[in-house]
C-alpha cells in the first residue's frame, strides 16, 4: 500500500501523510468513506469507500494476495472511457478541446492539438484539469484530469471535481464524420459555430482546399437527430486543423435538425 496519501478536507487537499495518520483520520470519523483521496499511481481523486487498499476500514476487509493495486494502467471507475492513450505519439494532433467551463466563461472549442501542445498549454496555465477534452473514438467530452492525456502532460495532482458536475457538464461533442470526394478514408472532426449556412469542423490534416467539396454525416451533442449534408469549403484554417464549410442543396431534415440544435443550445 503506498504510504503517502492526499485527502480532501472542505475545500483543502491536505497531504502527503502516511498510511498511520489517514488510518486515524478514519477511526476518529474525521474522513469516511465518502472522502476523497489520492495517491501516486490513481487516474483521478477517488472515494475512499472504493478504494482496494482501504476497504478494510469500511468492512473489514482484507485485501487478497490475488488483488492487486489500483494502477493508472486499470480501467477507471465512473463513465471514463477506455483509450489507449499510451499510443498516441506526442506529435499527433487529435485533442479537441473546449474553453469555458473551466474558467467560468463562455464554452469555445479549439484544436485539435497533440500532446506536447496540451503539455505546453497546461505549463503556461491556457488549459486546466477542469478543461473539456475530446479525441475520436470518446463518446462524450471529458474533464481533462478524468483522462490518462492528464498523467502524459502533468504530474500535478487531478483536482476534485465533483460527480455532479461530471453529469451536468459532460455532453456529447457534435461530430461530424468526413468523407473527401470519393476518398475511401473516413475523419472525424467537432463541429462548431453551426447554422443551416454552413459550419466549422475542428479535423487535423484534413487534405482540403478551398472550393473543394465535402460531404459530411453529422452527429449533434443534445439528442437533435442526425444529417447528412454535403458544402463546399470556404476557408481552410491555419496550421490545416480544419476548415470552415458552406453548405449547398441542404435537405429539410438536415435544416430541421440544425434548428432544433440551435434552440436547444440558447
Amino acid at each position: 500500500m503506498s504510504s503517502s496519501w492526499y485527502y480532501v478536507s472542505g475545500s483543502d487537499r491536505i497531504g502527503p501523510v502516511e498510511e498511520s495518520e489517514l488510518s486515524s483520520l478514519f477511526q476518529d470519523n474525521t474522513l469516511d468513506g465518502e472522502s476523497y483521496v489520492w495517491t501516486k499511481g490513481f487516474d483521478n481523486w477517488q472515494r475512499a469507500k472504493s478504494v482496494d487498499q482501504l476497504a478494510h476500514y469500511f468492512t473489514g476487509a482484507t485485501l487478497s494476495p490475488a488483488q492487486s493495486p489500483v494502477s493508472a494502467s486499470e480501467p477507471p471507475r465512473g463513465d471514463r472511457p477506455v483509450l489507449d492513450i499510451g499510443a498516441l505519439s506526442e506529435d499527433q494532433p487529435c485533442i479537441t478541446i473546449k474553453i469555458g467551463y473551466d474558467r467560468g466563461a463562455d464554452e469555445v472549442e479549439y484544436g485539435p492539438y497533440s500532446i506536447s501542445q496540451m503539455r505546453r498549454a497546461y505549463k503556461e496555465n491556457r488549459i486546466n484539469g477542469k478543461t473539456f477534452v475530446f479525441v475520436p473514438g470518446m463518446e462524450n467530452w471529458q474533464f481533462l484530469a478524468d483522462t490518462q492525456l492528464f498523467d502524459r502532460i502533468t504530474s500535478d495532482m487531478p483536482p476534485v471535481i465533483d460527480d455532479s458536475d461530471r453529469r451536468m457538464h459532460t455532453r456529447k461533442p457534435f461530430v461530424a464524420r468526413l468523407l473527401f470526394h470519393d476518398r475511401q478514408e473516413v475523419y472525424e472532426g467537432v463541429c462548431r459555430d453551426i447554422s443551416t449556412g454552413g459550419l466549422q469542423v475542428l479535423v487535423a490534416n484534413f487534405p482540403c482546399k478551398s472550393g473543394d467539396e465535402v460531404k459530411l454525416n453529422v452527429h449533434p451533442d443534445n439528442g437533435a437527430k442526425s444529417f447528412t449534408a454535403t458544402g463546399k469549403v470556404v476557408r481552410v484554417l491555419e496550421g490545416s486543423q480544419g476548415f470552415s464549410l458552406r453548405f449547398h442543396g441542404l435537405g429539410d431534415q438536415a435544416k430541421q435538425a440544425i434548428e432544433d440544435y440551435i434552440e436547444q443550445a440558447r
